[in-house]
């Protein structure tokens, strides 16, 4: 195996892996994912288990494990077990690690709920996104808000005790009613965290183009809305988008926040350690025959300058409702109001 892929990793603390299928692709995603055929899944396992394998060297304890996609729910219960028993195999996985698999509604019945739970998977992340159908069907979703409603009772009935919603507003055609209703909704079924969103349709998606862009002021107040609802509904808000119950923030999401180092595996994963970030190639095909001939699945890897450290302490810092630990400013030599003065003139906030 190419020698990039077996650097030292003890200072890992968070593993993410990549599974970029999905049986359709929603109009607004511009993450990598493709729509996977049966024989792409198992060749993909195969070569994403041997990436965990060559990036284990090195890395002392894992304590958040995320799989997300993608829609990994999408992947035959055989493929879900090898990927977990390799986890287990290469990674010494602490005893009370958060390990979360994202999932679509319409993906997940009782028997993979089941299965996930008795794989070690402690917290599901469904995305929603709207429980109205006007707005589903806009959005490209797969599902339907009775589906997604029973995928959620499914989930809790399992046995999860810890459940993440991913929700949108902005969404066109979405009036502050239906935003309003669908809140009311999940926040009665009592998920343990919460994700809002605005829908920020990227270059080269469907709703970039095609759809005319809800008012911003609109926007603004969905999500002013959004606060005082989810707050008044003993959800604390964390980051800009997040909030959760007591004891229920996302660890591995806060690790990124707090610029820890993680592995990345599967095609177009990103890691971050020993100063490096890298990131593998975005190819299907071209991802697993890499592995096959025991080269590094990586298309770039580059160090981490001392000013880009900088603006990704501020920028990252004032995503979280905690804000900048002026402390760790002073040990890294950051001058926090000059740096954030540039950053405002060079457009960065």
């Amino acid at each position: 195996m190419n020698p990039r892929i077996l650097r030292p990793s003890s200072d890992v603390s968070s593993l993410y892996i990549h599974i970029p299928f999905c049986q359709r692709k929603c109009f607004y995603c511009d993450f990598f994912s493709v729509v996977g055929e049966h024989s792409t899944l198992e060749a993909y396992t195969d070569a994403l288990c041997k990436e965990l394998r060559c990036k284990s060297m090195g890395v002392d304890e894992i304590k958040t494990i995320y799989v997300g996609g993608g829609t990994p729910t999408i992947l035959h219960d055989a493929c879900l077990g090898r990927i977990f028993a390799s986890i287990r195999e290469h990674y010494r996985i602490s005893d009370d690690a958060e390990i979360s698999v994202e999932a679509n509604p319409g993906t997940v019945d009782k028997s993979k709920a089941d299965l996930l739970l008795s794989l070690g998977v402690n917290r599901l992340s469904l995305g929603i996104q709207s429980l109205n159908e006007t707005e589903l069907r806009i959005l490209g979703r797969i599902h339907s808000a009775d589906e997604a409603v029973r995928s959620l009772q499914i989930i809790r009935g399992t046995g999860f005790t810890n459940i993440s919603v991913d929700l949108m507003y902005g969404i066109p055609g979405q009036s502050f009613d239906t935003w309003r209703e669908t809140l009311a909704e999940i926040i009665a079924y009592r998920p343990e965290h919460i994700s809002t969103y605005a829908l920020t349709p990227e270059k080269g998606t469907p709703l970039r183009d095609d759809i005319a862009k809800v008012d911003e002021e609109v926007v603004l107040e969905m999500y002013a809305y959004a606060i005082d609802c989810l707050s008044e509904s003993g959800f604390e808000q964390y980051e800009i988008s997040n909030f959760a119950q007591s004891g229920f923030r996302c660890s591995h999401n806060v690790n990124y926040w707090n610029r820890g180092r993680y592995l990345g595996a599967g095609a177009g994963a990103h890691s971050h350690v020993n100063g490096t970030r890298s990131r593998n190639i975005e190819d299907i095909d071209a991802y697993i025959a890499r592995l096959n001939n025991s080269l590094s699945p990586e298309m770039e890897s580059i160090e981490i300058p001392p000013e880009v450290c900088h603006k990704e302490f501020l920028f990252l810092g004032l995503r979280k409702t905690q804000g900048i630990n002026i402390r760790e400013a002073e040990i890294m030599g950051l001058d926090v109001l000059t740096a954030g003065r540039d950053m405002i003139r060079s457009g960065y906030l």
